[in-house]
């Protein structure tokens, strides 16, 4: 038995009906490089049941502590089956962008049964009408409690089940894992009491180890390196209040030779400073046409991954997080993407002040108990349309591989982000490099957000207005409705042609 961390456990009070706490990806993949050109799902669910041993996540499941008196705790789980965690369906005809769009964000509302290894994958086929994309591919959602990962800390499961290559080879070691049995009641609560015990140590030392950089941080405001002027409640908007049970998604691909070469127009700034500025300028214009835009700007929060080197495999969440204004309030995108380095450059300094790790250890503090009674109160009384937002949405970076991966065969086309939205956040941005090319996704409550190809057309014409800004050019004039986005895939000679096929029979 291992327990959660109070980061990880805090993933698992957050969960109602309306806000599942899972993130997970979109990958889509071309079934002609696999054996014999096509692959079946039998193929597929043979082919993940032989690599389970390369992520601990695929067979633990959670057990609550008894009134949530203590943090949950993850066991071998002696139930596990993996066809309960392996689904496929298929898109009706045509099979085009817009519907793939809307399923994923069907599955993505859905929440998981907190009583199994937390995660899932849906294969999708029928993708007959996706522009850029050869016959026969099909689509792979995942699904992965936050409890059980973060961003980094998925990769583990995405390598288990990818090669980098079409030959399938099956792992060398051999699966050596063994379930657990369930622990009882007496168990948990005795673990519970002594834990209480340790609880005060635990505050003392964390306080201890914040103390200097607390000090660091007033040193530094005190010299002017550091500025507290941004450090204020964000500004409201449509995408801060109380969220429904329903989402939409979306994504919107761009070349990363691109984002790097305008970054260079700005002195040490960064990719990540041209995706905040670019996802700012689509928030901008998004807003601004619903006569919705604040005159402050909005702010995104950024989460960032505190594991150490040896710490790259371990299970749950090592995160701590800045806060970035958005630059939204200008107009003009070079001087945003300037303002947001400026921003980000600033909040780093603040973060490095204190320390990232420490930040990140004050959620061992909250109270099991009271952490779940506060979370479900929180969301009972719709307390979200009654406050100032900490931060208007999430903007959440994973680089991805720059060389071709292969799933049961079949090499990996793209891949987009999809992650939770809550109570005051109701939009996040997963952003996902892969191979040449970085993609923006989105997740949004549809309530908050019933057009996402208008946001995903704000966000593309963010992007052309920075190129054109920085890389030279005529300003593009802003789109009317948003682009079907394009897969960085070359198309398959024309002497090559190939029966058509089902992506997963």
């Amino acid at each position: 038995m291992l327990q959660l961390s109070g980061q990880d456990a805090s993933f698992v009070y957050l969960e109602t009906p309306y806000t599942p706490m899972h993130i997970g990806s979109v990958a889509i993949y071309d079934p002609s490089t696999a054996p014999g050109g096509f692959v079946r799902f039998k193929d597929i669910l043979n082919f993940i049941g032989s690599r389970l041993s390369g992520a601990r996540s695929f067979r633990q499941r959670l057990v609550r502590v008894p009134f949530d008196l203590d943090h949950p705790y993850w066991i071998e789980d002696p139930e596990f089956d993996i066809e309960f965690h392996v689904r496929h369906i298929a898109l009706p005809k045509p099979g085009d962008w817009r519907q793939l769009c809307i399923q994923v964000a069907r599955l993505h509302s859905r929440p998981m049964d907190l009583n199994k290894p937390l995660w899932e994958f849906t294969v999708i086929e029928g993708l007959d009408n996706v522009e850029g994309l050869p016959p026969g591919c099909f689509a792979l959602l995942s699904k992965v409690h936050h409890a059980a990962v973060d961003g980094m800390s998925g990769v583990e499961m995405s390598t288990a089940v990818h090669d980098l290559d079409a030959s399938m080879a099956r792992p060398r070691e051999q699966d050596q894992w063994k379930p657990e049995h369930m622990p009882n009641v007496a168990d948990l609560l005795t673990r519970s009491y002594f834990n209480s015990l340790r609880q005060p140590m635990r505050v003392v030392e964390t306080i201890g180890r914040s103390l200097p950089g607390m000090a660091r941080l007033a040193a530094t405001v005190g010299k002017g390196e550091v500025s507290l002027s941004n450090t204020k409640m964000a500004p409201k908007t449509r995408f801060n209040g109380k969220v429904s049970p329903h989402r939409v998604f979306d994504a919107v691909p761009f070349r990363l030779a691109d984002i790097r070469a305008m970054k260079d127009a700005v002195p040490d700034a960064t990719v990540n400073d041209v995706i905040l500025a670019i996802v700012g300028g689509g928030l901008r214009t998004y807003l601004e046409d619903k006569n919705e835009l604040p005159r402050e700007s909005l702010t995104a929060m950024a989460p960032i991954s505190v594991r150490g080197e040896g710490e790259k495999a371990a299970l749950g969440n090592l995160v701590s997080a800045m806060v970035i204004p958005l630059g939204t309030h200008i107009a003009d995108p070079l001087a945003r993407l300037k303002y947001v380095h400026d921003e980000a450059v600033n909040s780093k300094a603040m973060t490095n002040a204190v320390g990232a790790r420490s930040l990140a250890d004050y959620s061992q503090l909250i109270p099991s108990g009271l952490a779940g009674l506060a979370a479900r109160l929180y969301t009972r009384i719709g307390a979200a349309n009654t406050h100032a937002p900490v931060f208007n949405t999430v903007v959440t970076n994973v680089p991805g591989p720059r060389v071709p991966l292969y799933f049961c065969g079949a090499k990996m086309l793209a891949s987009y982000g999809t992650a939770p939205v809550f109570d005051s956040m109701g939009l996040i941005n997963p952003v996902y490099s892969y191979g040449d090319t970085i993609a923006i996704s989105f997740t949004a409550d549809r309530g908050m957000m019933p057009d996402p190809e208008k946001y995903a057309a704000a966000l593309q014409s963010s992007f052309e207005a920075l190129k054109a800004a920085t890389l030279g050019g005529t300003q593009p004039v802003k789109p009317k409705a948003a682009p079907r986005p394009r897969v960085a895939v070359k198309p398959k000679p024309a002497a090559k042609p190939a029966p058509r096929r089902k992506g997963a029979a």
